[in-house]
């Protein structure tokens, strides 16, 4: 090659690389004072990846899935799963997936369980009484007639030692005249020795004694003692300070020995009896503070000490008294007043707390459902114990700080159908259950729930009570042989256009134990046959 023409290629190929180089810059949208990437760096970026999809499910969140497209009874498409909003590890068999949309749609709320003293207030009702120990009946022990009243009025009060009435008694009358001449015979026998002195002693003691019986008091006895004079009338004390609560005597009535005429209350004392419920009666012990509140006095607030939980249980109500002991300064609280008791227990120390909220409660059992992640739950079988105002003690299932639903749970039950979820616990023990619309591996039982598919035979249908009877052939996934069944139709409409001897292909799930429900047909060519059981196959029984 000659000088002339390397030179003439070269100037060439100066003004390709320079032509190139502003195409490449142009293209690239390089700004002013940016310098052009290498050729190298400006290749296409790849494709953005799709999403896997993994099945279709059920719009109503009905345990159905499907491997295509398809409509449910009511008409409605079900719904695409993709790769990443479905839960495949076993170790998440048993969790809820809502979107974040819902989850905030529905005011989903939660809080940590967390170690908390259970403080509780026990709450009752109950009602101010005497105190028993305090209450005094006055009773003559003879018979005799009331004389006088000096006391002539329920409710009045009274000091100890007051005058409430007199009596007379011909019998006290004589009693006395009998001690008064045994006393004078002692005081003249008095000089005397030997067995005459001796039986007159032995005839005053008697009838000093007989008076004392009849409570004849020590004044009225030395002044009978002293004179020898005998009173026609006794003279009946009050016995305590309090308040006339009854009162039979009439002035002039006649009175049998042993009839109570008076009784006095000592009521600087009482008793609140509150009727506790069977369920809060384990934690009242006696000795314990209480409050008393009275509805007669707004505000006021008294308090007393447990001194008795009484060992008989009301069948009725199903409570137990307990007994409440109270001052009562000002006699402010009267018998047969209503109160409200509350009754401070003690807690036991720290534990694990959830709020009450977060308990669903079925009866059976008690479910709480734990975060897992965004829009992840999972429900959760817990044993409570003790329980506050607000807060529920977690014996088994939840620990320490995890986060529970607080708000919007039953909401969460009711989105994701979680009756299908709690299923699942039953499998824990043998290994994770099968997905949906998937066989049960060898030794494993199908998950309930799950959908089945199956060919076979109309072999009668009952419009009325909406079920078919199909001569299937084998189910796989339940390791069912081929045989003649009865299912329980969805929907109605399932069932329209089917007449006995038709081929179809079905799809069916258990919606309860032993209730098997058809939840799509499809009607097949007659040429095409689906592996039918042989005529006169033992019907199913055991499904």
């Amino acid at each position: 090659m000659n000088k002339g023409a390397g030179l003439t290629i070269g100037v060439i190929a100066v003004a390709i690389a320079a032509g190139g180089g502003y195409w490449l810059g142009g293209k690239g949208g390089t700004s002013h004072g940016e310098t052009a990437a290498p050729a190298a760096a400006t290749s296409p970026e790849p494709a953005k990846k799709e999403k896997k999809l993994l099945f279709y499910r059920n719009p109503m969140g009905l345990p159905d899935t499907s491997p295509t497209p398809k409509k449910d009874p009511m008409g409605m498409d079900y719904i695409a799963v993709y790769e990443g909003e479905a839960d495949d590890e076993p170790a998440t068999a048993n969790q809820i997936k809502i979107s974040t949309d819902k989850v905030q749609k529905l005011g989903v709320r939660t809080e940590a369980a967390q170690l908390r003293a259970l403080d509780k207030v026990v709450r009752a009702s109950g009602r101010i009484e005497p105190d028993e120990r305090r209450l005094y009946a006055i009773s003559p022990k003879f018979e005799g007639y009331v004389e006088r009243l000096h006391v002539n009025v329920t409710g009045q009060p009274v000091g100890k030692g007051q005058p409430l009435f007199e009596v007379y008694s011909p019998e006290l009358v004589s009693a006395q005249r009998e001690y008064a001449i045994a006393a004078q015979g002692v005081e003249s026998l008095k000089e005397a020795g030997g067995p005459a002195r001796d039986g007159m002693k032995q005839l005053a003691d008697s009838s000093l004694l007989r008076l004392k019986n009849w409570d004849i008091s020590e004044e009225q006895v030395k002044a009978l003692a002293k004179s020898g004079e005998t009173k026609r009338t006794m003279t009946f004390r009050s016995p305590v300070a309090g308040i006339i609560t009854e009162k039979k005597a009439v002035q002039g009535m006649r009175f049998m020995p042993g009839e109570a005429l008076y009784q006095v209350a000592d009521l600087s004392s009482v008793w609140v009896v509150a009727d506790v419920f069977e369920q809060d009666i384990g934690l009242v012990k006696s000795g314990a503070k209480a409050k008393v509140m009275i509805n007669a006095y707004p505000g006021k607030t008294f308090e007393g000490t447990i001194s008795y939980v009484y060992p008989t249980l009301n069948a009725q109500t199903r409570t137990v008294p307990v007994r409440v002991e109270l001052a009562n300064p000002g006699l402010l609280l009267k018998p047969a007043m209503f109160a409200q008791v509350e009754l401070p227990v003690g807690a036991k120390g720290q534990v694990v707390t959830v709020p009450t909220s977060a308990v669903i409660d079925s009866g059976a059992r008690q479910i709480v459902l734990i975060q897992q992640g965004e829009g992840r739950f999972e429900p959760r079988e817990v044993k409570l114990g003790a329980r506050s105002d607000n807060h529920v003690e977690v014996l088994e299932g939840v620990k320490d700080g995890e986060q529970v639903v607080v708000a919007a749970n039953f909401l969460i039950d009711a989105e994701s159908n979680l009756k299908a979820a709690v299923g699942g616990f039953g499998h824990a023990a043998h290994g994770a259950a099968p997905k949906e619309g998937q066989a049960a591996a060898p030794g494993q039982p199908a998950t309930k729930g799950a959908s089945h598919q199956a060919e076979g035979t109309v072999d009668g249908i009952d419009a009325t009570a909406g079920t078919i009877s199909l001569n299937h052939g084998p189910v796989a996934s339940l390791k069912w042989p081929a045989m003649t069944m009865e299912f329980t139709a969805a929907n109605a409409s399932l069932l329209q256009g089917l007449k006995p001897g038709a081929r179809v292909a079905f799809e069916f799930v258990e919606r309860q134990p032993g209730e098997w429900v058809i939840t799509a047909v499809k009607p097949l060519p007659a040429s095409q046959g689906a592996g039918m059981p042989a005529a006169g196959a033992n019907p199913h029984a055991g499904h």
